[in-house]
């Protein structure tokens, strides 16, 4: 159905859904892990931890669509509540039909727009919305979690492989808990990786390329860590989004952040390994912690979007993801990302 410029606003998560989420994760827990298992333990945000509320504008222009095409199918994230932030005032403004929709294993949101022939110079998907971030340390639940027996296994960029068992073995030989494997995993990453975005391969969260070079963005860092993580049967999940500069109170987002949440047995624990690395003095902050500066669009990766897309399973989802007369590519996509504080 057509849902021309809807305004909307965002729901939570039920606690019936939390529960059916860490119901289908406990299913794949180990039993270490089963046995102190605390399902709707409050988060471990602090009262009264820092915050910070600023709006946000995604926009996506469509341009260059090749000539003959009759259809253009485009879908763009849509940021939800959980404990980490609150999405108030979502606007969405598209032409032709769209509306929002939710994929299957993750619980990601979208906005879905699709545009027939003939087709303007350029068409415009702007997606607004206001967020209130907190500094956090920890999360009862997450949506993710409903991705169940996914979250110990591998991706399709990040296969747990002989090198991924290999260093998570030796990362973790003294033993311990999820906590204390965590942190082996977390401080052997930080020793094998270097923040470097120079040469090719780099930003795709390829477990192999990591490996092999040694340097990355924070895709290339968490996708690692997911993979050691899982390797030792210890649930972890992808998350992505925008980073939201300090020190400026609005401007333009140059491109994404990513993260990784892993289970400790009574919660979900953030780790941020990459900007350890940017940031040595903060190593430990980033083992649990995760700042205000930021906001999620995204979790899991190999998505199949809703409707499901004919390409490929996309990567991770950040960016807007286009077909064309069924098939990927076919038009060019540009982007810009803005905020604005709002305190």
């Amino acid at each position: 159905m057509a849902v021309p410029g809807v305004r909307l606003s965002i729901m939570g998560t039920s606690a019936r859904g939390q529960l059916k989420s860490f119901m289908n994760l406990y299913r794949a827990i180990p039993l270490v892990l089963l046995s102190s298992l605390v399902l709707f333990a409050a988060g471990c945000r602090a009262p009264g931890s820092p915050s910070r509320s600023f709006h946000f504008d995604y926009i996506a222009r469509i341009v260059g669509i090749a000539a003959g095409a009759q259809k253009v199918d485009i879908w763009i994230p849509v940021p939800q509540n959980d404990e980490t932030q609150k999405i108030t005032n979502l606007e969405i403004k598209a032409p032709g039909e769209h509306r929002l929709t939710t994929e299957k294993v993750y619980g990601n949101r979208m906005v879905y727009a699709s545009l027939g022939a003939p087709f303007p110079e350029e068409a415009e998907v702007r997606v607004s919305f206001d967020v209130e971030r907190r500094e956090v340390s920890g999360v009862s639940s997450l949506r993710a979690a409903a991705a169940g027996e996914r979250l110990l296994a591998g991706d399709r960029m990040a296969p747990i492989s002989d090198e991924v068992r290999k260093r998570a073995r030796e990362a973790s030989a003294r033993g311990g808990g999820a906590v204390e494997v965590a942190r082996g995993l977390y401080d052997r990453v930080l020793e094998d990786m270097t923040y470097d975005k120079s040469g090719k391969g780099w930003g795709r969260g390829d477990v192999g390329h990591a490996c092999a070079i040694g340097q990355g963005n924070c895709s290339d860092f968490h996708t690692l860590f997911i993979a050691m993580a899982r390797s030792r049967k210890v649930p972890a999940v992808f998350e992505i989004g925008f980073p939201i500069p300090t020190g400026k109170t609005e401007g333009r987002i140059g491109g994404y952040h990513c993260w990784a949440w892993y289970a400790d047995g009574e919660s979900w624990k953030p780790v941020d390994i990459s900007e350890a690395d940017k940031a040595p003095g903060k190593t430990e902050y980033f083992f649990g912690t995760i700042c205000r500066n930021r906001f999620s669009m995204s979790a899991g990766r190999d998505l199949v979007l809703e409707p499901e897309q004919q390409g490929d399973p996309v990567n991770f989802f950040i960016y807007p993801y286009a077909e064309v007369d069924g098939k990927p590519g076919g038009a060019k996509v540009e982007r810009s990302f803005t905020f604005r504080d709002l305190n």
